[in-house]
C-alpha cells in the first residue's frame, strides 16, 4: 500500500532550535522513489555531529546511509544527491521488502534558507498553505551540488516564481498543490523539488468528557490541530487539554455554528448527551467538513436520522456522510479503545486509503 505524504514541520522547528544556538545541521530529504521503499518523497530527517536529531527517511539502510552522507555533509561543507537501490531489505511496514529506489538530497547547509524555513511555518499556523521549492544545481567544474529553496504561496504570482527563477514551473507547482504530494522536475543539470505544505487538519471536539479527552491527546499526536468546545468550564481546562490549539467554553452547537469549518476540518461530536449530540450534529451536517462523527448506539443513530429527515434539517444525502456510530469497529469497549477507534477512522479519511472502505459513513443506517 502507497504510503501518504505527511511532511512533519517538526524539522523546520528543530532546524531553527539548531541554529539560534549556533549549531550545525545536515537536511537528508527523499526526492524521489521508485517501487517498493520505507519513506515517500517529502521524508526528511535532521543530523548533527552527535546523529540524527530529528525526523526519519526510513530506518534501516535508508536511514544510515543518509547518516553516513550527512556526516560528510558536516565535515566538507558540501551538499549531495545520494542515490541507491534497496534490494531485497525487509521493511516492517506494509510493504513487507523494500526493493525500490530511493533519492536523496544532502543539504550540508540549510541554515542559508531559515528565512524561507521561517516563512512556511508562519504561513503554516496561519493556515495558509504554499509550495516548499528547492532548486537543486550541480556545478559544471566539479559537480558540486548547489541549494537554494524559495516559498511559494498557495496563489502562485508569477513575481515570485520568476523572482525564485521558477517561472517555467508554474504548472508542476499548480499539480503539487492540485495532487498534495511532492514532484520532482528536471532542470538542466539539476532538479526542481516542489512539496506542497498544507496547514495541519483541523480537529472539532464538540464534548470535553473523557472520550474527548482521549481523542484529543490521540489526534493531536497524530498531526491534527485540535480545539474543543464544552459548556463545562471545569472539564473545558487547558490542564485536562495540554495539547489543545483552542479550548472554548460555551455551548458546543452553538460554538460549532460560528467556527471556521471547511474542506481541511474533521468535527467529532462526543458530548454529554442525546440531545446535545444533536444540535452540536445540526450546527456542522450541512457544513463542508472532510469529517463529521457522531458517537452514539445503532438505535440512536436511527432515531436522530429519521428526527433529522422529518424535521428538515438535513437531506437524506446529507446524512448519510455523518460517520456514526463513530470510529472503526475494533470491538471497543474501554473508553481509551473508543478513542483509538475514533482516531483511526480520522486518520482512514484523511489519508483516504484502503481503511477508508472500513469507515463508510452511518453503517447502522444501512444495516
Amino acid at each position: 500500500m502507497e504510503h501518504a505524504f505527511h511532511p512533519d514541520p517538526g524539522i523546520e522547528t528543530k532546524l531553527l532550535e539548531l541554529l539560534k544556538a549556533g549549531e550545525r545541521a545536515a537536511l537528508a530529504v527523499v526526492i524521489e522513489t521508485e517501487g517498493s521503499t520505507p519513506q515517500v518523497p517529502g521524508a526528511a530527517a535532521l543530523f548533527t555531529k552527535q546523529g540524527l536529531a530529528a525526523g526519519t527517511v526510513g530506518g534501516g539502510t535508508a536511514e544510515a546511509r543518509a547518516q553516513k552522507a550527512a556526516d560528510r555533509a558536516l565535515r566538507t561543507g558540501q551538499s549531495s544527491v545520494l542515490s541507491f537501490h534497496l534490494a531485497g531489505e525487509l521493511n516492517l511496514g506494509a510493504d513487507g521488502v523494500c526493493g525500490g529506489s530511493m533519492r536523496l538530497l544532502i543539504d550540508a547547509d540549510p541554515g542559508r534558507d531559515r528565512s524561507v524555513f521561517a516563512a512556511v511555518l508562519k504561513a503554516l499556523e496561519s493556515r495558509r498553505p504554499g509550495v516548499l521549492a528547492v532548486a537543486i544545481r550541480r556545478a559544471p567544474a566539479g559537480g558540486k551540488i548547489a541549494v537554494r529553496r524559495s516559498w511559494l504561496p498557495a496563489a502562485l504570482p508569477a513575481s515570485r516564481l520568476k523572482a525564485a527563477g521558477l517561472a517555467g514551473f508554474r504548472g508542476e507547482a499548480a499539480a503539487c498543490l492540485a495532487e498534495k504530494r511532492p514532484r520532482l522536475a528536471a532542470a538542466g543539470s539539476g532538479w526542481i523539488y516542489l512539496e506542497p505544505r498544507l496547514p495541519a487538519p483541523r480537529l472539532l471536539i464538540a464534548g470535553a468528557g473523557h472520550v474527548g479527552r482521549a481523542v484529543s491527546r490521540l489526534s493531536a499526536f497524530l498531526g491534527f490541530a485540535v480545539q474543543v468546545f464544552d459548556d463545562r468550564p471545569e472539564f473545558a481546562t487547558p490542564a485536562r487539554f495540554p495539547e489543545a490549539e483552542r479550548i472554548i467554553v460555551g455551548d458546543p452547537a452553538a460554538e460549532l455554528g460560528r467556527a471556521s469549518i471547511d474542506g481541511g476540518t474533521f468535527v467529532v461530536i462526543v458530548t454529554r448527551g442525546h440531545r446535545h449530540d444533536a444540535a452540536a450534529l445540526r450546527a456542522c451536517i450541512r457544513r463542508p467538513a472532510a469529517y463529521i462523527g457522531m458517537i452514539g448506539s445503532a438505535r440512536k443513530v436511527g432515531l436522530l436520522r429519521d428526527e433529522f429527515l422529518a424535521r428538515g434539517w438535513a437531506s437524506a444525502a446529507e446524512w448519510v456522510r455523518v460517520y456514526t456510530p463513530i470510529g472503526l469497529p475494533i470491538g471497543s469497549r474501554t473508553v481509551e479503545e473508543i478513542a483509538v477507534s475514533i482516531a483511526a477512522e480520522l486518520v482512514a479519511v484523511k489519508n483516504k486509503g484502503a481503511a477508508a472502505e472500513s469507515a463508510a459513513p452511518t453503517r447502522a443506517s444501512r444495516r
